[in-house]
C-alpha cells in the first residue's frame, strides 16, 4: 500500500515515514502542497497524511483536490486545535484528523483502523459541472453558457473543465499545461494565455472585463463563476 505524508516539518516526515516503513507500507512525502499535489496525481496513493498549514498550496484546497479526482483515504494534520479547522477538514471530506503533535504509533493506528473500513462507495469524477452561467457536460464534449451551445476547440473546452473543476482557485500556466497537455510539454506557458484569449471571445460578453475566466495578475488564472 502507498503512503503520501505531505507536512512542511522535516522531522514529522521523516518519523511518519520510518513507523509506515516498518508496517510494511510503501511512502512518499513531500514538504510542500505544491510538490506535494503533483506527487498525488502522479502516484495515486492510497492514503494520504495531509497537513493543514502547508506552503504554496493549503492542505484544504489540496483535500479538494484530491476529492475531485480520487476516493484515497486522508488523515489531516494541524497544529491548531480549534473545533473549526477539525470541522472544515472534515466537511471537506477528510476521513480523520490528528492535531500536532501526536504520537506516530496513534497515527499508523488511525491508518489501520480506516483501511479496515470498507468504503461504501468509489467516487466517481463528476460527468457535468453546473454553475449560474456555465454548465459542462464532459461525457458529451458540450459547454453551455447562460444556455447557449459554444463551440469551444479540445484544447479550449479542457481548459475550461480544469478551472472549472477548481472554481474558485487559482492555477498558475504550469498547473493548467500539467492538467491539459501533461508533465510532457515542452512548449511556451504563453501558449495558456492564448487559448484563454481565444476562449474568453466564446464564453464572456466582454472580453475586456471578464466575469467567468478571470486573470489574477502575477499568478494565473481563476474560474469566477458560482457554482448552483
Amino acid at each position: 500500500m502507498d503512503v503520501l505524508v505531505i507536512d512542511d516539518e522535516p522531522t514529522i516526515v521523516s518519523i511518519a515515514t520510518s513507523y509506515f516503513k516498518a508496517e510494511g507500507y510503501n511512502v512518499y512525502s513531500a514538504l510542500d502542497g505544491d510538490m506535494g499535489l503533483k506527487l498525488f496525481r502522479r502516484l495515486q496513493p492510497d492514503f494520504v497524511i495531509l497537513d493543514i498549514m502547508l506552503p504554496e498550496i493549503g492542505g484544504i484546497e489540496i483535500l479538494r483536490y484530491i476529492r475531485q479526482e480520487s476516493n484515497a483515504y486522508v488523515i489531516m494534520l494541524t497544529a491548531k486545535s480549534e473545533e473549526k479547522d477539525r470541522l472544515l477538514g472534515l466537511s471537506v471530506g477528510a476521513d480523520d484528523y490528528l492535531t500536532k503533535p501526536f504520537s506516530p504509533r496513534e497515527l499508523v493506528a488511525r491508518v489501520k483502523s480506516l483501511l479496515r473500513r470498507e468504503r461504501m462507495h468509489q467516487s466517481l469524477p463528476p460527468q457535468k459541472l453546473m454553475f449560474q452561467n456555465v454548465t459542462i457536460d464532459i461525457q458529451r464534449h458540450e459547454a453551455l453558457v447562460r444556455d447557449s451551445s459554444i463551440d469551444l476547440t479540445v484544447i479550449e473546452f479542457n481548459i475550461l473543465v480544469t478551472l472549472a473543476k477548481h472554481a474558485g482557485i487559482v492555477l498558475r500556466r504550469e498547473q493548467i499545461i500539467q492538467h491539459v497537455w501533461g508533465h510532457d510539454f515542452y512548449g511556451d506557458e504563453r501558449t495558456v494565455d492564448v487559448n484563454i484569449r481565444r476562449m474568453r471571445q466564446k464564453v464572456e460578453d466582454d472580453v475586456n472585463d471578464p466575469q467567468i475566466i478571470q486573470t489574477i495578475r502575477g499568478v494565473g488564472y481563476k474560474f469566477a463563476d458560482e457554482p448552483l
